[in-house]
């Protein structure tokens, strides 16, 4: 749920700008009290959903598992997904009784978005909601970060890698947030366990997991856990290691409006290129020009053809 707010209103609410804070729904329902003569954009959401979406949206086959609850928001949410042609055990699970998380995002003037999130249900994400036919059946398993907050979730994404691992899956996480790499480190590494093939991460998250403030240490340390990986760098483009080498991937220049989804987008669309033929390289400069192009809309989603206007672009 979507709101444009000024950073004098984030400070008057005693919330952290430009990260992702989660409350409890007491918290949140006091925010939305503050927000509700506000436009409201809403979309399913999810970090790894907005990706999954956007690989869809290109023309790729995903499969996504995730944990709603039997609300109007639950059920917002499972039709928005279809919308947008995404398979799910939801089309196979009813929803279970209770609250559907919702994430209320608040973008300032600045383009930066700020995230307070109240799980629901979905922090109850559980090996329940895994179809491993269709795990088994994937060339990658993607893995959202931010599941290292609930206790269920972490272990549903290490349970995840180590069906996909003995199935001959590649494994990609996103570290997600610089708040999950900051207070849930031990987790995170957990969820990486020996490696993983891919790590999708922003510059913030790399330099804090490394424990550095060196770009250049940090690119080094991320070899050890990941086979590949991609560091985002906003308007500095950003960096993709194939394996042998790293790839300075140039930056699209365009006038940000909003930030929300384009580090999502990034994964998705890299994600995509890479199993559809293209190289890393060829790959991160998709994913450089469809994250540059949702930062220049009011949020995380663009329409299919906008979407597929980049594959010919």
């Amino acid at each position: 749920m979507e709101f444009e707010v000024s950073s004098e209103l984030l400070q008057d609410l005693k919330i952290d700008k430009g990260v992702m804070t989660l409350m409890d729904e007491e918290q949140q329902h006091a925010v939305l009290e503050r927000l509700k003569d506000r436009h409201c954009k809403k979309s399913c959401g999810g970090s790894a959903a907005n990706a999954i979406v956007a690989i869809s949206q290109l023309g790729g086959r995903c499969f996504y598992s995730c944990k709603i609850g039997n609300d109007e928001t639950g059920s917002f949410y499972l039709e928005d997904l279809l919308r947008c042609g995404v398979d799910t055990n939801l089309q196979t699970q009813d929803p279970s009784p209770g609250i559907t998380g919702k994430c209320l995002v608040m973008v300032t003037p600045d383009a930066d978005r700020t995230m307070n999130t109240f799980l629901g249900i979905t922090g109850e994400l559980s090996l329940d909601e895994l179809i491993p036919e269709r795990l088994e059946a994937s060339e990658y398993l993607y893995m959202e970060g931010y599941l290292v907050s609930s206790p269920t979730g972490k272990a549903t994404a290490i349970a995840s890698r180590e069906i996909a691992e003995k199935s001959g899956v590649k494994t990609v996480l996103s570290l997600s947030d610089p708040n999950m790499v900051e207070f849930f480190e031990a987790g995170l590494r957990e969820m990486i366990g020996s490696g993983l093939d891919f790590i999708f991460a922003n510059e913030s998250e790399a330099l804090k997991l490394a424990k550095t403030a060196e770009l250049s240490e940090a690119v080094e340390y991320l070899k050890q856990f990941a086979q590949g990986f991609a560091i985002t760098r906003g308007s500095k483009g950003s960096l993709v290691f194939d394996g042998q080498k790293v790839i300075d991937i140039a930056p699209v220049a365009v006038k940000a409006v909003d930030t929300v989804g384009a580090g999502d987008m990034y994964a998705g669309a890299f994600l995509y290129g890479i199993t559809h033929g293209m190289s890393f390289e060829e790959a991160g400069i998709l994913a450089s020009r469809a994250s540059a192009k949702i930062v220049t809309q009011f949020g995380p989603r663009l329409a299919t053809e906008e979407v597929q206007a980049l594959l010919t672009a």
